[in-house]
Formats: structure tokens, C-alpha cells, sequence
């Protein structure tokens, strides 16, 4: 549908801090609409950066300052829709949690009487199911009164749709999340880096002897198979599943005399202070020594640095309210094969009948699986599923396509 004037959208939603998928698509999402020199500009953006929590571990928990936070972000959409003539407002609607849920009736309240057009973008998972199976009644239906029959709902896959369906909007389109291309010099370099290692794995099995290999010599520095775990460290997240998946794997490998030897990289910030005191527990394992390293958070250098000294990346998340997990995205970006859980909308993300899903909570389906990956040929196949569904022109451009058609 052609616009003769640019819509005029408010987005509500908050940027990092704190720095997850959902704030960082936002600010992909502002960066990407705003005009660029001699373009047309479809989409014309006000913002308000409806920050609430102060850290990861704040969101979704209670605070007296945010019931006021929430009044004085409502009050900012008011008065740039009234001092822009904006027609359109985005928000996010809240997971399955109460008080971020009370928050959302609030907006709706006091915001959405007063624009044309409300579009939701649905980046967490779970709302309409807790609604019917653990809210009680009359959260039920102030919710779907509030929240129900918008010009448009997003959604990130098939699966995400059943969350915004029970709302019935007018219209609900699917768009992938996409982020900016963090491995450009994939084809020139780390291309031919991922074929040459695994031509190294390819040679060593094929002059493997077993019967002249002793049981207890170390495995050879090229026979290391690199996993990476980046992610909030967290136990609903696989962090642990990924872990004693690793170690069983070695043990497997150990036990068929195979050259090949599984190493783990952590690297993300911990949820609770227990998650951190059971990976340190299991760190000083004598079998995770000089095999599992915990790396801290990174970012930059030191996390790009992490993706391209990797073998495949491992995410066996069960996360209530995971979406499209960025993780996964920059993994394929890599040319990384993956092992993650068939959750919610992961199993659309890579291709069909694909060699690295497992259950949940199954560290053995882990250690299975990344045996299976060691001799993969899959660098092509993830890096194209990059390019051709998730790329940040890709995702712009399709949000664009979505909104301007509400």
C-alpha cells in the first residue's frame, strides 16, 4: 500500500541498558527507520524509551517507582502525539507476568484511545497461555479487552502467532528478528578457517589407530572440537544442560578411543548467585579442568573473537518466554552449527530435519548431537540461513512492509 506522507509512529519501548533481544531489536529497529540522505522517508519515528528495570535481574520484579515510571512514560507519549500529530503507536506487550501484564493496562489505558492505529510487536512468548492456564479469570478478560483487536500484531514465527491470535488483531504479520552482519569477512576468511579445521578432523580420524593410542595420552591440540555457550547465564537458559552435555560427551569419545575432544566456552552474566556457585562447583570437577572455561561477559572484539574460535554453538534453552534468541542468529551469522532445543519458535529457525535439536532438560541428546556435529559440513548451509532470513536489511524493510500496510 502506497503512503502520499510518511506515517507517523511512536515507539514505546525501551533500548539498552539492559542489553537483551528484545531492547536491542528496538534500537535496530530506530536506527534503521531513520531517514537516510536523499531516501524516502516511509516511516517517520517518535520514541520513548520505556526503561522499568534497572539490570537483567530487575525485570519483570516489583518496584514502587515503577508504577510512577509508567505514569510519566505515558505521559510522553501523550504529549509527542499531540505535539506531532503522530498517528500510530507501537508497543510490546508484556510475557506471562503479572506486574509487567498490570503495566500493559495501564499503557493501554491512558495511551491507546488517543492514536489511530496500535501495532504490537510480540517479542516475548507466553502471555495467551498464561492468561488461560494460571491468571485468574478477571485478568483474563480485562486483558483481552485492553489488548485485543489492534490493527496489526508482529510476530517473530508460526509459533508466535497462537500468543497473538488470542487477541484477534485485524491483521498479524510474521517478521524475523535481524541484526547487522557481525562476520563481513566470512567468505574471505572465516570460511576457509571453518573447511581447513575440518579437514585437520577429517585427516586425524582417518589415520587414527586405536590399538596404538594410549587409553590415558592426552588428546592432540587439533583434536579439540570448540563449543560456545553465549548467553545470560542462567539455568532455564540450558547453561547446566550445556555443561554436563560436554563432559558427557568426553566421556563417550573417552570410552570409544576417539581422537577428538570437546572444550567449552562460557560467556554471558549470571541471573542469580546460585547459578554462579553451581557452574563453579562443576568447574572444579577434575574432568571440566583445562575443558570448561568461564569467559565473563564480553562484548566487541572478545566476543567476535569467541564465535570465530568455535566449532558450534550450543543453547538448549527452555527460557518460558524466549522468542527468536539473537544468540542463534549471530551463531549461523559464524557459519557455527548448532545444538539448541526444539522450544517454542527455535526449530523454525534452522533448516528442515535438522541434525541439532534435542529435548529439553537432555544433557545426554546433547553430548549425542555434538558428536554428530564434530565431522558436520555445515558452515554454508547456517551462514545462507543468515543471509536469506535474518540479515538487519532484511528485518527493517519487513517491519517497514508490515507497518505500512496495518
Amino acid at each position: 500500500m502506497s503512503h502520499s506522507s510518511p506515517i507517523r509512529l511512536l515507539i514505546f519501548g525501551h533500548v539498552p541498558p539492559p542489553h537483551h533481544g528484545q531492547s536491542y531489536m528496538i534500537q535496530l529497529m530506530l536506527d534503521g527507520f531513520r531517514p537516510c540522505p536523499g531516501a524516502s522517508n516511509e516511516v517517520a519515528c517518535w520514541h520513548v524509551d520505556a526503561r522499568y528495570s534497572l539490570g537483567i535481574e530487575d525485570i519483570g520484579g516489583f518496584r514502587l517507582n515503577k508504577a510512577l515510571l509508567v505514569l510519566k512514560y505515558c505521559f510522553q507519549a501523550l504529549r509527542l502525539r499531540f505535539s506531532h500529530q503522530i498517528t500510530h503507536f507501537y508497543y510490546v506487550p508484556a510475557p506471562g507476568m503479572p506486574m509487567p501484564v498490570f503495566r500493559d493496562w495501564i499503557v493501554m489505558l491512558l495511551c491507546r484511545p488517543f492514536f489511530k492505529k496500535t501495532i504490537f510487536h510480540w517479542h516475548s512468548v507466553g502471555l495467551g497461555e498464561w492468561l488461560e492456564i494460571q491468571a485468574p479469570a478477571y485478568c483474563r478478560r480485562i486483558s483481552k479487552a485492553l489488548l485485543g483487536g489492534v490493527a496489526l500484531s508482529i510476530v517473530l514465527s508460526r509459533y508466535n502467532a497462537s500468543d497473538a491470535a488470542k487477541f484477534n488483531p485485524k491483521k498479524i504479520a510474521i517478521v524475523a528478528n535481524g541484526i547487522p552482519d557481525p562476520c563481513p569477512h566470512f567468505d574471505a576468511e572465516m570460511l576457509p578457517e571453518r573447511r581447513r579445521r575440518r579437514a585437520i578432523r577429517s585427516r586425524l580420524k582417518q589415520r587414527h589407530d586405536p590399538s596404538a593410542k594410549s587409553a590415558h595420552a592426552p588428546p592432540e591440540a587439533c583434536a579439540t572440537f570448540q563449543v560456545l555457550f553465549v548467553a545470560l547465564c542462567y539455568q532455564d537458559k540450558g547453561l547446566f544442560e550445556t555443561v554436563d552435555g560436554v563432559l558427557a560427551a568426553n566421556r563417550v569419545l573417552c570410552r570409544e578411543d576417539s581422537p577428538f575432544r570437546l572444550t567449552l566456552a562460557i560467556a554471558g552474566k549470571f541471573y542469580t548467585a546460585e547459578d554462579e556457585d553451581a557452574l563453579s562447583k562443576r568447574l572444579a570437577l577434575p574432568e571440566a579442568r583445562g575443558v570448561i572455561a568461564y569467559k565473563g561477559f564480553v562484548a566487541g572484539v572478545q566476543k567476535r573473537v569467541l564465535f570465530e574460535e568455535a566449532d558450534v554453538f550450543c543453547f538448549p534453552t527452555y527460557y518460558p518466554m524466549e522468542g527468536q534468541p539473537v544468540n542463534l542468529i549471530e551463531a549461523m551469522a559464524f557459519g557455527l552449527p548448532i545444538v539448541a532445543t526444539k522450544w517454542r519458535s527455535i526449530p523454525e529457525m534452522v533448516p528442515e530435519d535438522y541434525p541439532g535439536l534435542v529435548d529439553i532438560k537432555s544433557h545426554e541428546q546433547i553430548a549425542s548431537a555434538l558428536i554428530r556435529l564434530i565431522e558436520s559440513d555445515l558452515s554454508e548451509t547456517m551462514r545462507r540461513r543468515f543471509l536469506s532470513r535474518y540479515s538487519l536489511e532484511h528485518y527493517i524493510e519487513s517491519l517497514k512492509s508490515a507497518i505500512m500496510d496495518a
